[in-house]
């Protein structure tokens, strides 16, 4: 049974007597409790308080230690929320749509297609967090200390492709636009388009491949709209706000794992790097990342069309 969590004597009367009896087997997000048009980020001590103070409202006077009990006993607990990206109603609808639509297709569908995406790989890659033994008042020595660079130290902007049967090309854009700068317009989305598409989908997928694309500006331009109508391409509709659902982003994420632990000195050495660490990715992963695309697709339906974690 699941009983709503608003504030209200009405429905916190009918809470009471079965949450000391431990029958409630669902209690929804605590954060129900703030109701609408309040931020949805309550802290577990609040939301605790918060219960105490309406059961009183009914009549019931019951300790938090007590409500904090039966919590723990229904297997809740304290988190911190995950933070998401937010997405537009339409958006949610869109991506609920195709998750529906694409949830059964077969592996052979996904076989097809060849996976394609922008990326920013920073020279200075981010270790994360870092966990150390040490005594009190050694925090700053050296050794117990992790070196951080302003913006990561200078970047670079690649374009990818892959498929199931592994990586394609990795492509760096100031190496494509004619004043060596990062910034990919539709001109510049078009040649690289023109060089990389047709070899790369020949040698992993066949003569009868589609192409994956987000809808960036760049990619919904009117002029690569009549390139990809000339070259006669399969273009795949993909929902906005989706990059939960496209493997490449996950490839995205192993590279720059690889590139962990690598010391390129300069842009270029990053770049010698990187398609080495692209090219390494094995068939094997990227066919376990294009596999799981149900997985995805069921997520998104299970959360109403909303970001999952990628």
């Amino acid at each position: 049974m699941c009983l709503p969590l608003f504030k209200g004597p009405k429905v916190m009367g009918q809470l009471a007597p079965q949450l000391f009896q431990c029958q409630v087997c669902v209690i929804p997000s605590l954060s129900h409790l703030q109701g609408a048009g309040k931020r949805s980020r309550v802290h577990f001590k609040c939301a605790i308080g918060q219960i105490k103070n309406t059961l009183q409202e009914v009549g019931v006077c019951v300790s938090k230690s007590t409500i904090r009990r039966r919590l723990h006993q229904s297997e809740y607990r304290g988190f911190t929320t995950r933070c998401k990206p937010l997405v537009s109603l339409k958006n949610r609808k869109a991506r609920l749509e195709f998750a529906k639509q694409h949830l059964k297709k077969p592996s052979e569908f996904w076989n097809n297609i060849l996976w394609t995406d922008e990326t920013k790989i920073n020279l200075y890659q981010s270790d994360g967090k870092r966990r150390v033994w040490r005594r009190k008042g050694t925090a700053h020595d050296p050794k117990h200390t992790t070196s951080s660079v302003k913006h990561g130290g200078g970047s670079v902007m690649a374009w990818a492709c892959m498929a199931a049967n592994g990586t394609g090309s990795l492509v760096f854009i100031d190496d494509v636009t004619a004043d060596k700068s990062s910034r990919m317009n539709s001109e510049v989305f078009q040649a690289i388009l023109s060089a990389h598409i047709q070899p790369n989908a020949s040698e992993l997928i066949g003569r009868r491949f589609t192409v994956q694309m987000d809808n960036d500006p760049k990619h919904t331009a009117k002029a690569t709209k009549e390139f990809f109508k000339g070259k006669k391409w399969n273009v795949m509709q993909w929902p906005s706000q989706s990059p939960d659902l496209n493997p490449i982003e996950h490839a995205f994420h192993l590279l720059k794992t690889k590139l962990k632990g690598k010391c390129p000195k300069n842009k270029q050495e990053l770049k010698t790097v990187a398609v080495e660490a692209w090219q390494s990715i094995t068939r094997d992963e990227t066919q376990r990342l294009v596999m799981s695309m149900r997985s995805r697709l069921q997520a998104v339906i299970d959360c109403k069309g909303f970001a999952t974690k990628y």
